[in-house]
């Protein structure tokens, strides 16, 4: 058995309605809360509300978008203006890595260039993160139980990483209750990247049995509820099923790895303004194809395409699933949610050889279960556009 290990968030709490319990672990952390939400700051009225009603003194601020190396800075700035000492991520996955990158950087000298990953220096920060608690209201990413926080530069046009396992939060809060009003793309979307995510740390080169477990328990739920989710918003069940996935693919991606879909997934939301659940979906049945068809010809033995055979069965519930059933199912469904072409945001033929080259170079296909080729990964990239 390949060496593993295994890191989280130190506690993790999972529950409808437990958003209330912020306050009092807040109160442990310190006493000068630097909130982060999202554009509609409505949204974390109750959230505010609790940490008032337990005297804590609150700082709000805002990301509009994904996170760029720009705003993340000035957020900085501002909490150590603010002399904060407590850091909450309440919305989607930009919020929480912006919030988490600012957890990092307020306990660290320096200049975030200094650590951030390729456009950076990446030295490893020295002290331990400021308390960090994160509160997703979407289900996606699973960034509330990663150590890294995935940022955007606009002057390199190229998504980037902040990454330290002294950044893992300290509470991560799901409270399924938070997305029940998800319009039905952004259901969509993210759920089929929390589906991504549990299928391709599965497949991947450093899968593990810790991982394993998470991966075919997401699969089975997503593959339950995801459709259900999106048609049927108000339906309790069908929300913390998509909300366990989400938490399960955080846990496995960050203690086994990803694949192609992420490796392209980085260069190409840098490029272009695109959802990133949005870019998933839109590559996922085309990089289990090419990854399927590869591995039958330079490694037909191979544990991934056995594992490739059981996502068939786990998706469609049949007992004789294939490989091809499961691809055939997840490009069903992609087009069943009206995932759009990634032509939609801009991208063109001139720009393949582009993202494809940067898409080779990124840290998530370094976990891809084969190599695909620059000519195998023009293909992918073409069939999706």
């Amino acid at each position: 058995m390949t060496r593993f290990e295994f890191a989280t968030a130190t506690r993790i709490v999972f529950g409808a309605g437990t958003l209330t319990e912020t306050a009092k672990a807040a109160q442990g952390f310190g006493r000068r809360v630097f909130v982060v939400t999202g554009g509609n700051v409505a949204r974390a009225e109750r959230l505010l509300g609790l940490l008032k009603k337990a005297g804590l003194e609150v700082v709000t601020a805002s990301v509009i978008g994904e996170p760029t190396t720009e705003s993340v800075q000035a957020l900085t700035a501002q909490a150590k203006a603010e002399r904060c000492d407590v850091v909450i991520g309440f919305g989607g996955g930009s919020v929480i890595d912006a919030a988490k990158a600012v957890s990092g950087l307020l306990t660290n000298e320096g200049d975030l260039f200094d650590y951030l990953e390729v456009i950076g220096k990446a030295q490893p920060l020295k002290n331990p993160a400021a308390p960090y608690i994160a509160i997703p209201t979407t289900a996606g990413t699973g960034a509330e139980v990663t150590r890294n926080a995935v940022l955007g530069s606009k002057e390199q046009r190229v998504k980037v990483s902040l990454r330290s396992p002294l950044m893992l939060p300290r509470l991560a809060i799901v409270d399924p209750e938070l997305t029940y009003n998800l319009p039905p793309d952004v259901t969509a979307y993210t759920g089929l990247d929390a589906l991504t995510q549990v299928i391709e740390p599965y497949v991947c080169t450093r899968a593990n049995p810790m991982t394993d477990g998470w991966c075919v328990e997401g699969i089975r739920r997503a593959a339950k509820s995801l459709r259900k989710v999106v048609e049927q918003g108000k339906d309790v069940e069908a929300r913390e099923d998509m909300a366990v996935t989400s938490l399960f693919g955080g846990l496995a991606l960050a203690n086994a790895g990803l694949g192609a879909v992420h490796g392209f997934a980085a260069p190409f939301g840098g490029m272009f303004p695109a959802p990133h659940g949005a870019v998933c979906a839109a590559l996922l049945p085309y990089v289990m194809a090419a990854n399927i068809k590869t591995l039958r010809e330079s490694a037909p033995g191979s544990d991934a395409l056995v594992r490739y055979e059981e996502i068939g069965r786990l998706l469609t519930g049949k007992a004789q699933g294939t490989t091809e059933d499961g691809v055939q199912w997840v490009a069903q469904l992609v087009k069943d949610l009206q995932v759009p072409k990634l032509s939609k945001y801009g991208c063109e033929e001139k720009d393949v050889a582009e993202v494809v080259e940067k898409a080779s170079k990124a840290s998530s296909m370094k976990a891809n279960p084969v190599e695909l080729s620059k000519d195998e990964l023009t293909a992918v990239l073409q069939a999706a556009l």
